[in-house]
């Protein structure tokens, strides 16, 4: 990775300040890489840039997740799937997965929380735990899914908490408490239910055309396995079939700059990391060369050198990043790799 932003550097001692202050960060004391998840859902607050922003520290990395977030009964419940899981098992990232204890009350809905804080007391007795931690992210990741039926439960009294102190109602339990049965029986029934919520999930997203994105083919589904058993319900953004090759292409659009933001390039070079490593690809029975493509759309048909100093510098950037990992990088109609 090039277009890692610096992290800020905190001792243990200051965990707390740097949850508030910082999405990507480093604990130097504890020589960890970190990132956080606002909620469960990956595509919310642009958690994979937060991710790729610690790809360049060459220690243990590892990212917060809640197990589960609710907004309260007029906002929104996401919650961890599995395959979120599985992937950063396969990116080499360790997972916490953590909890919320604390928030306050939106001031524009009645039943609505907002700014939500984790049990740092639990985080902290996690990453005490990591530090000394000899095995892989794929063993460590599996225990914490050992554990999810009680980090669950923990949840729960979290959000009880807060709806008492805030008077606040949130969603119903009763999805959570089968949750919680089906949890506790086995990690099978964790991993069987999130692929069936993540299949349904990508069948939508194949239906949906969100306004960061410019296309001009079809979608993708692209579910992809790796050797682990694991599985990856992706959509691709864009594909195009060409002789025996398929380009996979991963698009961002700004309307009104001449880039898009650099959460949303990151986003894409995180995806690039699993697009690049794909051995073949089979579509009706018949294989395919995968061709990984970061196609950046504008608005206004912007060339390089109206850029400014900063926009050429991430292009340059991406550049090298494009040819050093073999994936192709396009603006507008033009391919620069």
């Amino acid at each position: 990775p090039h277009l890692c932003s610096k992290l800020p550097n905190y001792c243990f001692s200051q965990f707390e300040d740097a949850m508030e202050k910082s999405t990507s960060f480093l604990l130097s004391d504890k020589q960890l890489a970190c990132s956080w998840w606002v909620s469960s859902k990956r595509t919310r607050s642009y958690p994979y840039a937060r991710i790729y922003n610690t790809l360049c520290f060459p220690g243990k990395k590892v990212t917060i997740i809640p197990i589960f977030k609710d907004e309260g009964k007029d906002g929104d419940r996401d919650y961890l799937q599995w395959d979120t899981i599985s992937l950063m098992s396969l990116l080499g990232i360790y997972v916490i997965i953590g909890y919320y204890i604390d928030a306050k009350r939106n001031g524009k809905y009645k039943n609505k929380i907002t700014k939500q804080r984790f049990d740092y007391k639990y985080l902290k007795s996690q990453i005490d735990r990591l530090s000394s931690y000899q095995s892989d992210a794929l063993h460590w990741n599996l225990e914490q899914v050992e554990n999810i039926g009680d980090i669950l439960k923990k949840a729960m009294k979290g959000y009880d908490d807060i709806s008492k102190k805030l008077n606040v109602e949130m969603h119903s339990k009763k999805m959570l408490i089968k949750r919680i049965n089906d949890l506790s029986r086995s990690k099978e029934g964790f991993m069987d239910t999130s692929r069936n919520l993540a299949s349904r999930a990508q069948k939508r997203e194949l239906l949906t055309i969100q306004p960061k994105e410019k296309l001009n083919g079809e979608k993708l589904g692209l579910t992809i396995k790796n050797y682990l058993g694991g599985y990856y319900y992706f959509t691709c953004d864009e594909f195009k079939i060409s002789g025996d090759k398929i380009y996979l292409i991963e698009g961002k659009h700004t309307k009104r700059k001449n880039l898009p933001s650099i959460d949303d390039i990151k986003d894409a070079l995180l995806k690039m990391v699993l697009y690049t490593n794909i051995k073949d690809i089979i579509i009706g029975g018949k294989k395919f060369e995968p061709v990984p493509v970061v196609k950046l759309t504008t608005e206004r048909q912007v060339g390089i050198r109206s850029m400014s100093d900063t926009e050429r510098d991430i292009i340059k950037l991406l550049k090298r990043e494009a040819r050093e990992n073999k994936f192709r990088l396009r603006l507008n109609n033009r391919f620069l790799v």
